[in-house]
């Protein structure tokens, strides 16, 4: 199917349908004072579902992203939506840009008027872009993945045709965080011929490994297979290449996992199961995804102080309005079973660039990334966590501005 032009359209049915089952909510209790220590605070939850109920208008954010160009294509019999703002400036450069989970296209809202027309931001007009902002099949107004097998390399993949054939881009940059880090580094890997550099907020690491197979094993298993654990130890083979500072990262991973990982080991293994209960409440919905954008920003327990309600539900929304929960966390399932290890002598050769936020799941050093990329720009930030483009939308596009000035 060729590209056309494509309109957010949600039917009145299916906000009404919500309407009568915010109005019909059958709530959990919850140990007194226990805040957010088990999951997503009831109290809070309570406050933002009468806000979605009363005050939030639908119509309002729908209105928002049909005035970026909206545009819809089907690549090898996968559906895909994608935003499409061309840059004002005398030379834009192409740029594909990837949310990743529980994110969206809405993710960027704030970003790409800054990427496309710097002259109008402060910026200078010849650091505009081209941008594309693709939902991940599965997510959002793409449709739901209908096979097996569409993990990040599938999705880079289907991204290179994209740009490269679709809209005749030979030549394109690509940014991304969380899995749209990992389609971004599997992009720069495995497309160099059409990618010109790359540019993420997480390091996609794929370990050298040569052992068993990691089939069907957890993020936390795999991790622990390739390279031990605190308690347990590490393995000697990898443990012995390893820096103070990698090991103290490696360390904070595997605690990380422990503590935080549940949803993953959940999306990796049963994502099925998971989807009967999100995909028919609103309400649970709403608690699985924003306890994540509390936990993993850098708000310091407060949600509000880095979102506003109508962020979070704009988001909520993208999800239950297409009914793509369980396709997008089944991208976990596909992940976990065809894990990425590189090489001895594989690196990512495009140029590349990470911006680390200090909140990010994962802070490594930089010799850690060096291990895998080609790291030509490192930059630590002052503040921010994991939805960049979101919480320092104009840090970071200063940082993708300085960086791909000199490939241009």
């Amino acid at each position: 199917m060729a590209v056309q032009p494509y309109t957010i359209s949600v039917s009145d049915d299916v906000l009404e349908d919500l309407r009568h089952r915010l109005n019909h909510v059958r709530w959990p209790d919850e140990i007194p004072g226990a805040e957010w220590d088990y999951g997503s605070n009831l109290h809070y939850i309570k406050e933002l579902v009468a806000y979605w109920r009363d005050g939030f208008d639908w119509r309002k954010a729908e209105a928002g992203l049909n005035a970026f160009a909206n545009f819809y294509t089907t690549i090898e019999g996968q559906g895909i939506h994608f935003i499409h703002e061309k840059g004002k400036g005398p030379n834009p450069m192409p740029l594909i840009v990837t949310h990743g989970w529980p994110g969206s296209i809405y993710e960027m809202h704030k970003i790409i008027p800054l990427l496309t027309d710097p002259g109008s931001h402060g910026g200078d007009p010849a650091d505009s872009f081209d941008v594309v902002v693709p939902s991940m099949p599965g997510y959002g107004f793409s449709a739901q993945t209908r096979e097996r097998g569409v993990n990040t390399r599938r999705i880079a993949e289907l991204w290179d045709k994209l740009m490269a054939d679709d809209l005749g881009y030979q030549r394109y940059a690509a940014q991304g965080g969380d899995w749209g880090a990992g389609v971004t580094a599997r992009l720069g890997f495995h497309h160099a011929n059409h990618v010109l550099g790359i540019h993420t907020t997480s390091v996609t690491q794929a370990i050298p490994y040569q052992g068993a197979s990691l089939e069907g094993l957890s993020m936390r298993e795999r991790l622990e297979q390739v390279i031990g654990t605190p308690q347990g130890g590490y393995r000697r083979d990898f443990a012995a290449s390893l820096s103070d500072n990698e090991l103290a990262m490696i360390d904070q991973r595997v605690s990380w996992a422990a503590a935080e990982g549940g949803y993953g080991h959940i999306q990796g293994t049963k994502p099925q199961t998971l989807a009967y209960g999100l995909n028919d409440s609103p309400v649970g919905l709403c608690a699985w995804i924003v306890e994540k954008y509390r936990t993993w920003s850098d708000c310091n327990g407060d949600v509000e102080s880095v979102y506003t309600k109508d962020d979070l539900l704009t988001t909520v929304m993208i999800y239950w309005v297409t009914q793509t929960i369980n396709s997008s966390t089944r991208l976990y399932y596909e992940n976990s079973r065809a894990p990425w290890y590189f090489g001895p002598d594989d690196q990512i050769g495009v140029p590349c660039a990470i911006a680390v936020f200090p909140k990010e799941l994962s802070t490594p050093p930089r010799s850690w990334a060096e291990r895998t990329y080609n790291v030509q720009r490192w930059t630590e930030m002052d503040s921010g966590g994991h939805f960049a483009a979101l919480e320092k939308p104009a840090e970071l596009v200063a940082d993708m501005r300085e960086f791909f000035r000199g490939l241009r």
